[in-house]
């Protein structure tokens, strides 16, 4: 089987991180992988050592759509019996989705375009998920949020949406006592903080580490040596900084740069916290965290509660809402043995149903059939 993987972005997040994966775990499987990305993204650096074809053009070029860029996309896709598109934000009229779409039909190709996606935007086209209907093309949903939203509101036919949970690395992510003394090297935590929150991923306002701050101000007044790990990077992390400060949060809060290592994070921390006000799937950071038999404190969005059961695995509030936030956090350390049962729980529910072994498999499977 000949598989392509299409990444249209320059970052680097759970995404990017899940095509990587998905590359190598195809490969170790016998698929023949093409990967069609950005030459400045992060994904090309992380697969250019790998057997895999990498096939590259320009980010910001590309967007013109001139014959140029529609030879290479073709060419990387023509070999290939499948292709996986992560379907992102359109850029000034350009669509990566739209783009392969166009050339599959141009060039005749047999290729079935896949887009795939955990993320619902209301201002997303149809044409994203489904590009042209004289190609033959499928839909993948990470969670069963998104797929029911494409069926209902896209119209997009139930036959033609596959529902695949993303999964973790069940044995990487798990507690070790040996991994404790190189995590608290890399994470040093004031003496005495407790608990310890951790949020993971990139510094933007969508993620709503700006409500988390907020949060944690009142949090402190229950548990004063609360301490909040802020792992990442990303645009508004000067504003973040300066928020610290002007909330007299500097004992309280750390940032740490990003990693491809976040194991170390969930071993010195007793709660994950995922503060996003909108446009999330389903976050490998959730799935990693929980594996690590780690509580959840999460925004109600899309496919989160399929994994954050409210008061089973750890808790849910309203996006935005800091007191929510606070209170929730609250709640869940006050009550240490409720904290354990979820703390089983979590792990419970990662082995059983978002092992990655297991889900890179069930997407190659899925290709099987749709190509039988």
């Amino acid at each position: 089987m000949r598989v392509c993987f299409i990444e249209d972005t320059d970052l680097h997040g759970g995404t990017q991180i899940w095509v990587v994966e998905a590359t190598e775990s195809f490969l170790n499987a016998g698929v023949d992988v093409t990967v069609l990305t950005s030459q400045s993204g992060w994904v090309a650096e992380q697969v250019g050592g790998m057997p895999a074809n990498l096939v590259t053009y320009d980010y910001r070029a590309v967007m013109k759509e001139d014959d140029a860029h529609m030879d290479i996309w073709a060419g990387a896709l023509k070999d290939s019996e499948v292709a996986v598109c992560t379907v992102h934000p359109p850029r000034d009229g350009f669509h990566c989705s739209m783009f392969a779409g166009q050339a599959i039909k141009e060039k005749g190709l047999q290729t079935v375009l896949i887009p795939k996606t955990g993320t619902i935007v209301p201002e997303y086209r149809r044409e994203f998920y489904l590009p042209d209907p004289s190609i033959r093309s499928k839909v993948i949903a990470i969670t069963n949020f998104t797929r029911e939203y494409l069926i209902e509101t896209y119209r997009i036919p139930g036959e033609m949406v596959e529902l695949i949970y993303q999964g973790t690395d069940v044995e990487t992510f798990a507690r070790s006592a040996g991994r404790r003394a190189e995590a608290t090297r890399r994470y040093p935590l004031p003496d005495g903080a407790s608990p310890v929150l951790g949020n993971v991923g990139s510094f933007e306002e969508r993620k709503g580490q700006v409500v988390l701050l907020e949060a944690i101000g009142r949090i402190r007044e229950t548990f004063p040596d609360v301490h909040l790990i802020l792992v990442g990077d990303g645009p508004d992390e000067a504003k973040l900084k300066k928020m610290v400060k002007e909330l007299d949060l500097s004992a309280n809060v750390t940032f740490f740069p990003f990693t491809r290592e976040p194991v170390y994070i969930f071993q010195v921390i007793d709660i994950l916290v995922l503060s996003s006000l909108y446009k999330e799937g389903l976050p490998n950071v959730l799935l990693e965290a929980m594996s690590m038999e780690l509580p959840c404190v999460s925004s109600r969005l899309a496919g989160v509660p399929e994994v954050v059961i409210d008061g089973e695995t750890g808790y849910m509030v309203e996006p935005g809402d800091f007191g929510q936030l606070a209170d929730a956090v609250v709640r869940l350390w006050n009550d240490l043995d409720a904290y354990a049962d979820a703390s089983r729980n979590a792990r419970a529910l990662i082995e059983s149903q978002f092992d990655k072994k297991r889900q890179f498999q069930a997407f190659i499977d899925y290709f099987e059939r749709i190509l039988a």
